[in-house]
């Protein structure tokens, strides 16, 4: 039970009273290193931006000692290491696995409203808020926009022909999270229906014909020879 030296001698004698002797060393080593159990889950999760705080670990010799972070600010997968040191020197170690993840969706902090005048492609910009980079996506035709959340028309609209338009936009971030929002955008008229780009104001030019009859009515003096 205890490492250390030992000494087994030996004694034989004859009829004589010789007597002869022989010893035996006996090391008694300590070669096994201590054995460490980690607490609590492993591999453990964290969510993005939340505190990690550790389980630690328990040992059948000497006292644990832990090593390494986690950066629960950076999507990732981070080791903790325990070790553990014996009175004869033998050294156990054991690791944890710690997976920082992001399951949180974007959230949109834009309005889903916008108004736009006519004959002009820019409408507004898209916003939403994640612990990651977030990039941007439209559906449909009609309508284009940016990773970064710039919208615009296609094709310039015309207030005469469609003044109201709807799409979904959607927001992903770099763990593949992803929010939706229903947008609509309202066209302005600018200028009424014979549009002027120029000024914003409206013209238009008419030709009319007509007859007409009349009567009257006179008298007259005079002098005569």
């Amino acid at each position: 039970n205890v490492a250390g030296t030992y000494t087994i001698t030996y004694k034989a004698s004859d009829a004589s009273q010789n007597t002869g002797y022989a010893t035996r060393t006996v090391n008694v080593v300590d070669t096994t290193a201590p054995v460490i159990t980690v607490v609590g889950d492993n591999p453990a999760t964290v969510e993005l931006g939340s505190t990690y705080t550790d389980a630690g670990a328990t040992t059948t010799e000497g006292t644990v000692e832990a090593s390494g972070t986690v950066d629960t600010a950076t999507v990732g997968s981070y080791t903790i290491t325990y070790s553990a040191t014996d009175a004869s020197g033998n050294v156990g170690t054991a690791t944890r696995t710690v997976n920082v993840v992001d399951t949180t969706a974007p959230v949109f902090t834009s309005s889903a409203s916008f108004s736009a005048d006519e004959n002009q492609t820019a409408i507004g910009t898209v916003t939403a808020t994640d612990l990651q980079s977030v990039t941007f996506s439209v559906s449909g035709t009609e309508l284009a926009i940016t990773s970064g959340g710039v919208l615009s028309f296609v094709t310039a609209p015309d207030y005469e022909t469609k003044s109201s338009y709807t799409a979904t936009v959607t927001a992903s971030d770099l763990s593949s999270n992803s929010a939706t929002q229903d947008i609509t955008i309202t066209i302005n008229d600018v200028g009424g229906i014979d549009d002027d780009p120029g000024t914003g104001t409206g013209t238009g030019t008419g030709t009319g014909t007509g007859t007409g009859t009349g009567t009257g009515t006179g008298t007259g003096t005079g002098t005569g020879t």
